[in-house]
């Protein structure tokens, strides 16, 4: 006997569906699978199976993050290609 299936319908911005079709493409999966397994993992762990927060980052965090952008979009910002190497340099 097979299994009674029902439609479920929900709007979510286009790029995010388009990225997220992208992604579970590269996993073999289809939005329809993908969306099965996130329900049936709820339903196992009787809750949203990750963690729902507001981490929001600190000015610290966000100055951060605004800094190395600007570094990795500055041409003129010399390139380390190791940890080792650029540690040389902040001891010299």
């Amino acid at each position: 006997m097979a299994k009674k299936t029902a439609s479920v319908s929900f709007r979510i911005d286009a790029d995010i569906k388009k990225q997220a079709d992208e992604l579970f493409a590269e996993l073999g999966l289809n939005m329809t699978t993908a969306f099965n397994i996130f329900l049936r993992q709820s339903i196992r762990e009787g809750r949203i199976p990750f963690d729902v927060t507001l981490n929001t980052p600190n000015a610290v965090t966000v100055a951060a993050l605004l800094e190395a952008e600007q570094i990795a979009n500055n041409s003129d910002a010399k390139p380390y290609f190791d940890v080792e190497e650029a540690l040389q340099e902040l001891k010299s």
